[in-house]
């Protein structure tokens, strides 16, 4: 094992012989001056760690450290076995770094274990003990809405999922409810910190995390690789991308009893999902299907990676008084919002990235030649035709805030080839909406409004409808 990764794991030994009570104070203090001294940026060492939250989920895992002003890092990775460690300089001890190491879920695809503890005197070490082969991505953000300065660390596998492979594998096995998992309580900001009295050593976790597992093969248990099949373009099935808005850092709007939007714009694209799989001859697929940040463009980006003929994005509405009420349903616009309400909306909805938390210094190619070939109206047209349709069935089940379909420039809509919608389902700053929001059969019925809008959309629009059965099934639905 090289030299440096031996440091990862070295424990600190508490000095025999210190002194102890009144003669205490003045021995502090000249170890103070000479570590000044020597180590000039530790009298700068009064970083302050508001809290610490992780976001595990299968894209990545994300671990985010909030402090009062910006944290001073470097990270690297060490094999035999894996692990990312994350050195913060000029950092204080605080117990919300000591309990990270108590939120790591048994779930967790990436992160077997973390371990904190002072490496130098100026250095807090974080050591990530993994299950597999990862890289770390790591940036700062600087303080937004409920915000202050934040330092981001994302572990991707080596082998990014794919979204395509996932759903070529669910056409094949035939799997039509294809379950989603319950969701996961939020996790807490900060569970009970270690024990006081352990040493501020490299690894003040339980004993059983205290051995260097030199000896455990991080390595998953060999299993079959899966083929990859080519489907058959005649007759493949509709895919509907469906986008549950906001997630992990990002909350979104946040209801009088506490209701976060994130939660509930996950629950109802669950249930529009298994809605849609229980249809002959159409697929669906989550942007996000768990309690994780994904990135505005990103969304556009996977549902583009499999094909998606519908984009629909599910959100809860939002205002700063308690009345307003009601559904929406808006496409994208090329030249400005419908209203001033509408623009003012897109700009809460595309501040998302800020609030969730993207590193701005990747530059998106894919981002930049979205916008270019948004001169292409004809996409719009049918984003606006799929808009009216699921507005009237929306308005079936609700009342409507809007009688119309609306249009503002909604990052999260701007893919060039599949026509996009964001339904509003209702505002979730109303309390008698946010108490239905909250029902389970109520969620329901917003999903089953928004499948019967797409499904007459469809059947308006057979060149869509590749399978014939969607267009003979939406027959009476559209002569209604």
């Amino acid at each position: 094992m090289s030299e440096r990764a031996s440091h990862a794991e070295r424990p600190a030994v508490t000095p025999a012989g210190t002194p102890s009570g009144a003669h205490w104070f003045p021995f502090a203090v000249l170890i103070a001056l000479l570590l000044a001294a020597f180590y000039p940026s530790f009298a700068l060492s009064d970083t302050q760690i508001a809290s610490t939250r992780m976001w595990p989920a299968k894209e990545y895992t994300r671990v985010t450290i909030e402090a009062g002003s910006a944290v001073r890092h470097s990270v690297f990775t060490v094999a035999d076995p894996q692990r990312i460690v994350l050195d913060l300089e000029g950092v204080q001890p605080s117990p919300h770094l000591d309990s990270l190491g108590g939120k790591v879920s048994s779930a967790d695809p990436y992160v077997k274990a973390i371990r904190v503890g002072r490496f130098k005197p100026t250095v807090l070490r974080v050591v990530f003990d993994l299950k597999t082969e990862a890289r770390a991505e790591v940036f700062l953000l600087p303080p937004v809405g409920i915000y202050g300065h934040r330092l981001v660390l994302d572990i991707y596998p080596l082998k990014p999922v794919d979204p395509m492979m996932a759903l070529v594998q669910q056409v094949e096995s035939g799997d039509r409810s294809v379950p989603s998992p319950e969701p996961q309580e939020a996790p807490a900001a900060d569970p009970p910190s270690t024990p006081r009295g352990l040493p501020a050593s490299i690894d003040p976790s339980p004993p059983a995390l205290r051995v260097i597992p030199t000896s455990i093969d991080p390595s998953p248990a060999p299993g079959p690789t899966p083929r990859r099949p080519t489907p058959s373009a005649p007759g493949r099935s509709i895919v509907v991308a469906i986008d549950a808005g906001h997630g992990g850092e990002d909350p979104g709007a946040v209801g009088p009893l506490g209701t976060h939007e994130k939660d509930v714009t996950l629950a109802i694209a669950r249930k529009l999902k298994n809605i849609v799989n229980a249809e002959p001859g159409m697929r669906a697929v989550l942007t996000r299907d768990d309690d994780y940040f994904v990135a505005l463009n990103a969304r556009v980006q996977k549902a583009r990676r499999v094909n998606a003929d519908i984009f629909v994005s599910i959100h809860a509405d939002a205002f700063i008084k308690p009345h307003a009420r009601g559904s929406s349903v808006f496409a994208l616009s090329e030249r400005g919002a419908t209203s001033a309400a509408a623009q003012w909306l897109a700009k809460r909805e595309n501040d998302a990235d800020l609030i969730g938390g993207i590193n701005l210094d990747v530059r998106d190619p894919y981002l930049k030649q979205t916008l270019l070939d948004l001169s292409q109206t004809a996409t719009i047209n049918d984003s606006l035709k799929l808009a009216r349709a699921v507005l009237g069935e929306v308005g079936e089940v609700n009342t409507l805030h809007k009688q119309s379909v609306e249009q503002a420039g909604f990052a999260v809509l701007k893919a060039p080839d599949i026509p996009s919608i964001l339904v509003e389902t209702a505002f979730i700053t109303n309390p008698q909406e946010e108490r239905r929001l909250r029902d389970e059969s109520y969620q329901a019925t917003l999903a089953t409004a928004i499948f019967n809008g797409i499904k007459r959309y469809l059947a308006a629009n057979p060149a869509l409808a590749r399978n014939p059965r969607i267009a003979q099934s939406s027959t009476a639905t559209t002569s209604r």
